[in-house]
């Protein structure tokens, strides 16, 4: 297997890579993808070679264990392990990994697993070049990629391969993540300690990362142990005179196994923050902070207010906010509060919430900004909403009433004979296309429901539903 073990300056290597998983059961995250049997685990699990040699297309945001996956993979099934970058390799380093993975397998009986970085990078004729070894068995291709497959890798290559895919870590996972890395021999090595605040900012900063929060713990690290330590309490009071030499009454000097000892440098939340250059917002994703800020980007956006509105955007995307979350938040926006005074507001929300999907973050913020500032400067309309309330409360209230006779379904035998359909006034064959007829149950008749606002686009549906209520309802 192909590998690098430490050298003589490993304490160079990123702390990420230091504390990179070896097998399975380390991996912090994605347990929908590691449960007994699932794919990942049966391939990881196949020390003979003979069975799991299934290609995986790994999509998921950056820091989410794609690579961790790979190595671990062929870590734990003792395969041979090859790593290309769609950026840097092309055709000829493709086949050459085909041609000598085709060797191992038929000379030595070594399956080999290539993992292949960014694959969405790679051209349509570079993908086409990892057909054969795929469709052969030559190689087990594990790719990743951080943009949709289904846009970016070839149709061909996705057919032969099981799409898999990874969710941002959680808190608790991160904070895993952090304690292991603190205390392992690979990592820190307790050579500093961890305030707890210290820690939720980390875990906070690195919204859902892996790989950004051990960067910015080794970064605290580096500035902890930089700071000059400050003697403990009394240490400068000791007197430096012979007659208070420290000596025990038997005339032996103290023992000094701790003399000159100091405790382990302490990373602070400040420290987090001048390390990671960024401040620390007051944000728990799952406190009242949360529910306090998306509250005031509602109001704001409801209230028009532009700028404010941004500012709420901003202070979530900081703070780590689950991007999904706010682009939820966006479409319900559009609908309760804007509604049909500006139509194309829902459809703004929607392909905002699309693009973060398929970009990510942090461009995401781009497309997440746009349609807030479209929803804040929009025409303001609820009516909608108060419609759907008010229809909900009738029918949960017992006014239903039965379906008109000339409304209910005829096509079924013996319908006609109920008198189903009998009387219903088609619409398109009226020269204007509406028709006067009573389409609510006998209890409803005259329920008024949608009252549309005089703003922006509601003020053309309001005098055309007066119009279209009269003629409905003969003049009602």
């Amino acid at each position: 297997m192909v590998e690098s073990g430490p050298g003589l300056r490993s304490g160079a290597t990123p702390l990420a890579v230091r504390m990179r998983p070896t097998s399975l059961d380390e991996v912090a995250g994605q347990r929908h993808l590691l449960t007994p049997g699932s794919p990942l685990v049966a391939l990881a699990g196949d020390r003979s070679g003979e069975s799991g040699s299934v290609s995986v297309i790994l999509w998921g945001p950056p820091g989410t264990g794609k690579t961790t996956l790979a190595q671990a993979i062929a870590r734990s099934s003792g395969r041979k392990f090859v790593e290309l970058s769609a950026v840097t390799a092309g055709v000829r380093d493709v086949r050459q990994v085909m041609e000598e993975a085709r060797a191992s397998r038929d000379l030595y009986g070594l399956s080999t697993v290539l993992f292949l970085d960014e694959i969405h990078r790679f051209t349509k004729a570079q993908q086409d070049a990892l057909l054969p070894g795929v469709e052969n068995g030559w190689v087990i291709l594990v790719a990743a990629t951080t943009e949709n497959p289904s846009f970016s890798v070839i149709s061909p290559l996705l057919s032969r391969s099981l799409l898999l895919t990874l969710e941002l870590l959680s808190d608790d996972d991160l904070g895993v993540l952090v304690d292991r890395a603190v205390a392992d021999a690979r990592g820190l090595a307790g050579r500093v300690t961890l305030d707890p605040e210290a820690r939720a900012a980390i875990v906070r900063l690195a919204s859902g990362d892996a790989r950004r929060a051990l960067t910015a713990l080794e970064a605290a690290a580096v500035s902890a142990a930089a700071m000059p330590v400050e003697p403990a309490d009394g240490a400068a009071d000791a007197a430096p005179d012979g007659d208070a030499s420290g000596d025990d009454e038997a005339g032996e000097p103290e023992s000094d196994g701790d003399a000159g000892a100091s405790a382990p440098p302490l990373i602070t939340a400040d420290i987090v923050a001048r390390a990671v250059d960024r401040a620390l917002l007051r944000y728990d994703r799952n406190g009242d902070e949360h529910y306090d800020v998306i509250s005031a980007f509602i109001k704001s956006v409801r209230g028009s207010d532009v700028d404010a509105a941004l500012h709420y955007l901003a202070r979530m995307i900081e703070a780590g906010e689950d991007p999904r979350f706010i682009a939820r938040r966006i479409i319900v926006l559009a609908s309760e509060d804007i509604g049909l005074a500006d139509p194309q507001a829902l459809g703004v929300a929607v392909a905002a919430a699309d693009a973060v999907q398929f970009i990510g973050m942090p461009e995401g913020r781009i497309p997440l900004a746009q349609a807030v500032v479209h929803l804040a400067t929009a025409p303001k309309s609820n009516a909608a909403y108060l419609g759907i309330d008010k229809a909900i409360a009738d029918v949960r209230a017992g006014k239903a009433g039965r379906v008109p006779k000339h409304l209910r379904d005829a096509h079924y035998p013996g319908a006609k004979r109920l008198g189903h359909g009998k009387g219903y006034r088609y619409p398109h064959d009226d020269a204007i296309g509406v028709v006067a007829q009573e389409y609510l149950p006998d209890t409803l008749r005259g329920a008024v429901y949608y009252e549309p606002t005089e703003h922006g686009n509601e003020r053309e549906v309001s005098a055309r539903l007066a119009k279209l209520r009269r003629i409905v309802r003969g003049g009602r």
